[in-house]
């Protein structure tokens, strides 16, 4: 029967876990008591041997063996391999556990696609969830231990109600080496057909439906099958168990306390002698006690405290869905107005227990909590930037307070503004633009991943090779900063009125 616990671990509270220390029923004391008792028993055999039984070459003898064994013990990887080999374990439980077959989403199914209040419908509904539960019954029987000892022959399941004596002959006469689960299976399939044929299944989408269900069923059915047969490598449970026990066999000597007898132990202190290793009984009960686990849940099918309920498992799988698709079918509730249908708002009551949970306000979302500046300049909305030519700013500017004071503005050049200015009350025809000469461009320093992803971006132009040497360039570039500078000119282009087209439509 499977211990549960959940109730004592549903709030967080001091020493919550060490009340579970002290039950018995699926504990680890339960599990390990036996090996933790021999363990004690053979190293108590070893310190009474060497105190009392040996002379004094063999208590040097044996000391040596006990350095030695306690020297290389750590060469055992005791935690690498054992955690790593719970760890596998633990998921494949939890496996078998999601692969057991519950008929729920089927027999839901069936009651929903298979129509017919009269007898012939009945008969129809209960014989699909029969063939299902028919099926899990053989393959749990296969796979567990206490399902086949309710079940040990098929006489018992058809006594249980689960077959008839002609589907057994139908089941016996089929012929196969490999296990039969999936028989019933097929006669659920062949059963749903005929109802189509017969109006009981009313289109072939619910057909369809209907078979679907029942291949997700079978393929849970199948999956337990394969977890049965293809275990975990025995080579690595070999492994594991031989590190565990090879480990605190040498544990057994290693760990003895020494008197030092020897020429080494002369020049040492004594250690202190406790009688009793409780750090290594410690160290026995957390790697055997995980050695332990392991070994108890690599197969949940047996009969340990913690393994699956099976036969309970049966029984409610067949109890509920035959009431699902016979007395439920057509058996509704009258449709009423429900207690909130006049209300705008439904809010259920709370008890005095749980009034306290309507004090803290519902979540809204993270940034609900986010304060925000309280100028009303930095909440006015603004218009979108228009996709104007990418400002050309050198590398100096971007680190300065002005964008205006660049490279060249610092060696005395002056400022220059080669942006596009926009002037107007928002209509996009009354633009000025501020002519730019081309010769006081600023030039752009492309040494930032920045620039050369945005170039990367832009269409490509034409270039033409310049083989102008570097110091003839510069030479050119000083005659331009030498001859005097234009004055910019200012273009204005204003939108013509309706006025002055009807005064003169011919121009």
């Amino acid at each position: 029967m499977t211990v549960s616990y959940t109730l004592k671990v549903a709030n967080a509270r001091f020493g919550g876990f060490s009340k579970l220390l002290f039950r018995w029923k699926g504990s680890i004391y339960k599990l390990l008591y036996k090996e933790f008792l021999v363990f004690i028993s053979l190293y108590s055999v070893f310190s009474v041997v060497y105190r009392h039984a040996l002379n004094g070459d063999q208590k040097r003898m044996f000391e040596k063996v006990a350095k030695y064994c306690n020297q290389y013990i750590n060469l055992i990887p005791i935690a690498f391999v054992l955690g790593f080999y719970v760890n596998l374990i633990v998921n494949r439980w939890w496996g078998q556990y999601t692969n057991i077959p519950l008929p729920d989403q089927l027999m839901c199914v069936v009651s929903s696609t298979v129509h017919g209040a009269d007898e012939r419908g009945r008969l129809l509904r209960r014989t699909l969830m029969r063939y299902a539960n028919l099926s899990s019954v053989l393959i749990l029987r296969s796979v567990s231990t206490r399902v086949l000892k309710r079940f040990p022959t098929m006489d018992h399941i058809v006594d249980a109600g689960f077959m008839t004596r002609e589907e057994l002959k139908k089941y016996e006469s089929l012929a196969s080496d490999f296990n039969k689960y999936w028989i019933p299976c097929v006669w659920f399939t062949n059963q749903a057909a005929q109802a189509r044929r017969d109006g009981r299944v009313r289109d072939d989408i619910a057909l369809k439906l209907l078979i679907e269900e029942l291949n997700k069923y079978r393929a849970k059915c199948s999956m337990l099958f394969h977890y049965d047969w293809i275990s975990v490598p025995l080579v690595y449970t070999q492994v594991v168990t031989i590190a565990v026990y090879s480990f605190f066999a040498a544990c057994l000597i290693g760990r003895q306390f020494l008197e030092g007898n020897g020429v080494e132990g002369n020049n040492q202190e004594k250690n202190l002698d406790v009688y009793v290793p409780v750090f290594t009984l410690l160290q026995f009960f957390f790697y055997a006690g995980w050695l332990k686990v392991a070994e108890q849940i690599i197969n949940p099918f047996g009969e340990d405290d913690d393994d699956f309920e099976t036969n309970r498992l049966i029984d409610r799988n067949l109890q509920v869905s035959l009431l699902s698709v016979d007395d439920m079918y057509q058996n509704l509730p009258p449709m009423l107005k429900d207690k909130y249908w006049d209300e705008q708002m439904a809010l259920p009551p709370y008890t005095v227990a749980t009034a306290a949970e309507t004090l803290k306000p519902s979540f809204m979302g993270s940034t609900f909590d986010m304060r925000i500046d309280g100028d009303p300049d930095q909440h006015q909305q603004v218009a979108a930037t228009p996709n104007l030519p990418r400002a050309r700013t050198p590398m100096l500017s971007r680190f300065l307070p002005s964008p205006a004071i660049g490279m060249k503005n610092l060696m005395g050049r002056g400022p220059r503004n080669p942006l596009v200015r926009l002037r107007g009350e928002g209509s996009p025809n009354n633009v000025h633009y501020s002519e730019i000469d081309q010769d006081y461009r600023i030039d752009e320093e492309e040494n930032t991943e920045d620039e050369k992803e945005s170039r990367a971006s832009e269409p490509p132009t034409p270039k033409v090779a310049s083989r102008v040497p570097r110091r003839l360039e510069a030479s050119e570039k000083q005659k331009k900063m030498e001859q005097p500078k234009p004055i910019p000119i200012l273009i204005t282009v204003e939108e013509p009125s309706e006025e002055s087209i009807e005064q003169d439509p011919g121009q």
